[in-house]
């Protein structure tokens, strides 16, 4: 099957949208389907067209950035001039699905949209034009999808704009051959003396909730420290808010870490903690990278990243924006060698069941097929 992916950011761009895309165009290849990515050249500097892992990329140029969505309207006459037999939107940031979804209608191409998660612009009147917006541009391109693909059933349950979807519910996945218990490094442990490790992964970004995790830091033992692996807007702000707490000697920075030492950071942590205060988050993926890597974990109780955790049994929920809960869910884990082993057992058997990428590879794959051939009568 020849597949077009349009994702509005792709490699070498970083985002949990970007690497479900990377993955999933990896997992289809892997099954014979021919895919290709049309994305935008976010820096205007990257190559037109370029082969990665097998996947064709082309980019269209942007004509700037508003609110992190990249206009580009060029994936319009883009995607007039491709071959497929099925499309696939990404959302969001929602401009590159919307204008794709305006062609694939003219073009009478069937397609499908992951709806990764909600819309959010944290600026004055920024509820207003997301309102704006998912009652005409974001509520075409969904009524008009041949197939609404949503990671949780919770996130649908509790979606607006897509309550009146009958969405495949499919999950994100990670590479468990990358992400595994093996990946422990001692030399990791050196580097912060040996104290217990809680690590945070990600953007640094409002929606992340970081400020939260760092004030839970004065509650931790003498003996731990909180590693935060990322960079972002927000980092600067938050290294101020370490100095100001005086944690310098208990919240680190590393920034981006390389591929190879992601894992080895995952897998040499006590705990992994996700303190995310937004809708934007709606799965979570560096969930499951720490869960294939045998870590217990400490997740906001909000929709979408709490399925990921059934009953606590892979880890425990704690309050959004509340450092003191945050603290008090870490030191259980920490103070309870046995249990932190269970959650962790735990969380390894529940990715190798159902979050391994050829699995979800699949089930997207059917999605297709039932499409394609609907597409057909």
């Amino acid at each position: 099957m020849k597949i077009l992916q349009v994702v509005p950011y792709f490699h070498p761009h970083v985002g949990g949208v970007e690497s479900h895309a990377l993955a999933l165009s990896e997992g289809l290849i892997k099954l014979g389907h021919e895919v290709t990515v049309l994305t935008t050249n976010h820096t205007n500097a990257l190559p037109d067209v370029e082969f990665f892992h097998g996947i064709k990329i082309v980019r269209v140029s942007t004509l700037g950035n508003l609110f992190n969505t990249p206009i580009n309207p060029g994936i319009y006459t883009a995607i007039k001039r491709m071959d497929f037999e099925i499309a696939h939107l990404h959302y969001p940031p929602p401009l590159a699905s919307f204008i794709a979804a305006l062609a694939l209608v003219k073009m009478r191409k069937p397609y499908v949209l992951t709806y990764h998660c909600d819309v959010d612009i944290p600026v004055p009147l920024g509820s207003i034009i997301v309102e704006i917006y998912q009652s005409t541009m974001g509520r075409y391109t969904v009524e008009n999808a041949s197939k609404v693909i949503v990671h949780t059933k919770t996130y649908h349950a509790t979606s607006r704009s897509i309550w009146n979807t009958e969405p495949a519910i499919i999950p994100s996945a990670v590479d468990t051959t990358r992400f595994h218990p093996g990946k422990y490094s001692p030399e990791i442990r050196k580097k912060f003396h040996n104290a217990k490790i809680v690590l945070f992964v990600g953007r640094l970004v409002h929606q992340k909730g970081v400020e939260f995790l760092i004030e839970s830091a004065k509650y931790l033992d003498h003996d731990t420290v909180v590693v935060i692996i990322g960079d972002g807007p927000e980092r600067a702000r938050l290294e101020e808010l370490v100095k100001i707490r005086k944690l310098e000697h208990k919240v680190f920075f590393t920034g981006k870490v390389s591929h190879e030492e992601l894992p080895e950071y995952y897998a040499s942590a006590d705990v992994f903690v996700l303190p995310s205060t937004s809708r934007l988050e709606a799965f979570g993926l560096v969930i499951t990278e720490a869960m294939a890597c045998a870590r217990p974990v400490v997740v906001s109780d909000i929709p979408g990243v709490n399925e990921v955790i059934e009953n606590e049994q892979e880890g425990l929920l704690s309050t959004p924006m509340v450092p003191e809960d945050i603290a008090k869910k870490i030191n259980t884990i920490l103070h309870n060698p046995e249990l932190a082993r269970k959650l962790g057992e735990n969380g390894r058997k529940k990715v190798l069941e159902r979050y391994e990428w050829i699995k979800i590879a699949r089930q997207v794959e059917e999605v297709y097929s039932q499409v394609v051939s609907s597409s057909k009568r």
